[in-house]
């Protein structure tokens, strides 16, 4: 059990870290709303995963025509992370209080993740295998697995969350305009990233 655990953790730390279209959604939803923004959009893995893994659990058997599905996922993923890079390019006026506007944030980090492809290639390329692996030792071993992932891959998020928080109040006048750009410009990659998994996934562009 312990080795599973401790399996979770590096996972859940190394993907809880890694740039993508969630991370910098926490940072841009904390700079233009508040922390408590940031962690909506940290705890969206918690409310997409559990039918993701299902689905991973089912198609690691029936692997036929995932590809297709999941490059139509990753595309329309490519346009949702588009659409929020727009957002923050055209970011309001310094002096405006942004935080009247409806924040929206759960529902953007999990439309976010949904429409990536990686959660669903983590878990059916490697999630699962494990998983079944712990379970072969004890259903204590994959509970382990799962909850030392999770615990991780949210929680580094909250605490980036925390973290982008406490340095909010340097971010003013053209400070904070510069920063939701880069955010917006960052988002615009990974954005293109999703569309070239999208193409590559639906066999329009050599793997």
């Amino acid at each position: 059990m312990t080795v599973s655990l401790t399996t979770g953790i590096v996972l859940g730390l190394s993907a809880g870290f890694a740039p993508g279209p969630l991370l910098a959604l926490v940072v841009s939803q904390t700079l233009e709303h508040d922390v408590k923004e940031g962690v909506k959009v940290a705890l969206a893995p918690l409310v997409t995963d559990l039918p993701i893994i299902l689905l991973a659990l089912f198609l690691s058997t029936k692997l036929s025509g995932f590809r297709t599905g999941l490059g139509v996922v990753s595309v329309c993923g490519g346009l949702f992370v588009s659409y929020l890079a727009y957002e923050n390019l055209r970011t309001h006026r310094p002096g405006v209080d942004l935080r009247e506007t409806e924040p929206r944030a759960l529902r953007r980090g999990v439309l976010a993740n949904f429409l990536s492809p990686h959660p669903y290639l983590f878990w059916l390329g490697v999630g699962v295998p494990i998983m079944a692996g712990a379970w072969e030792e004890s259903g204590f071993a994959a509970a382990a697995f799962v909850g030392g992932f999770y615990l991780c891959l949210v929680g580094s998020k909250v605490i980036l969350a925390l973290i982008v928080g406490r340095s909010r109040g340097f971010l003013t006048g053209r400070t904070y305009a510069y920063a939701m750009r880069v955010l917006g410009a960052l988002l615009l990659i990974f954005a293109l990233m999703l569309f070239v998994d999208g193409a590559k996934l639906l066999g329009l562009l050599d793997p």
